[in-house]
């Protein structure tokens, strides 16, 4: 008899009424206000405005859930497209399946056109929100224990994860919570990347890809533990293969960017760099009203002394 273990939740949906609540969606979406939250407050460290990441992410967060359900359905077509299986699945999201690197390219790709409206340049914000994203995946898997999904291989220690259901032809026992792991993982990533981006100043985009290497090195060896179908190539699971190019092109990108831009942007959004202080007034103008302002008390004052100098040499009477 296991003594210790982490149990399944019996259901991954609630209902109220007829509507359903689901946990792997909520953990989705808690992740999406958590990076979003953390992001908006490096982005104004920056020297960026309140609302702009969030302004932003409106076209990331989209971008990227289609990205990553894309990724899921074209790497595991088989679950789809093949006898027996009804295609109209690939749109059910909520049932799980989504590929981070798929979320994480097309998200970049709506974040690019959100900063690229905004007139922003995206390596900034990429650096602002990376830890974040790190923060984001650690809460997202756990939507994965909600579905009693992507487990490593059968265990006995202490914190074995036990398997319940056998749909989806799942066997019911003890394994790896790999998705325990990886979200363990994403904490370390994301305090990471603040340590490094506080000791070092990271900028033009370093910040984000030290986020991606140091995922990438842990998504190695937990995808290795895991025992869901997959395509191998040359005997690794695809994931792994995916970690191993895009660490590389990170640490690629670190190493020449440090060398062709060392070094952080001065300015993050052109825009808030116009506003300064409105002093006791409490509200913000703009560097233009405060240099007009100054030009008018410079023409006042040579009337002001002209006004004095008379004064003084007025004849005093007794």
């Amino acid at each position: 008899m296991e003594l210790a273990y982490i149990p399944s939740p019996s259901h991954g949906v609630l209902y109220l009424g007829p509507i359903p609540l689901r946990g792997y969606a909520f953990c989705i979406i808690i992740g999406v206000f958590v990076a979003v939250w953390l992001g908006n407050k490096r982005w104004i460290a920056r020297g960026g405005r309140s609302g702009t990441v969030a302004d932003i992410a409106v076209w990331a967060v989209p971008f990227g859930l289609v990205g990553g359900r894309l990724y899921h359905v074209i790497t595991d077509y088989e679950l789809y497209f093949s006898e027996g299986r009804d295609w109209v699945d690939a749109f059910k999201v909520w049932e799980g399946g989504l590929g981070i690197w798929g979320a994480i390219a097309l998200g970049a790709l709506g974040a690019w056109i959100g900063a690229r409206r905004r007139g922003i340049p995206m390596p900034a914000y990429a650096d602002a929100v990376a830890p974040g994203i790190a923060f984001a995946q650690a809460i997202g898997r756990w939507g994965n224990w909600f579905n009693q999904e992507l487990y490593g291989r059968e265990t006995h220690v202490p914190w074995a994860l036990h398997i319940t259901s056998s749909e989806g032809g799942r066997v019911p026992g003890y394994y790896h919570p790999t998705f325990l792991y990886e979200s363990l993982w994403c904490i370390g990533v994301g305090l990471l990347v603040i340590w490094a981006d506080r000791r070092f100043k990271l900028g033009h985009g370093r910040a984000f890809a030290l986020y991606v290497a140091a995922y990438c090195l842990g998504r190695g060896w937990i995808e290795y533990m895991r025992v869901d179908d997959t395509h191998h190539i040359l005997g690794l699971r695809l994931n792994d293969w995916t970690a191993l190019i895009v660490f590389l092109l990170a640490v690629t990108y670190i190493v020449v960017s440090s060398k062709k831009r060392p070094g952080r942007e001065a300015v993050v959004e052109p825009a808030a760099s116009d506003t300064v202080p409105a002093g006791a007034a409490g509200g913000t103008e703009t560097v233009a009203e405060a240099e007009a302002e100054d030009e008018d008390e410079a023409k006042a004052e040579p009337g002001a002394e002209e006004a004095k100098d008379e004064a003084e040499s007025a004849p005093k009477k007794g």
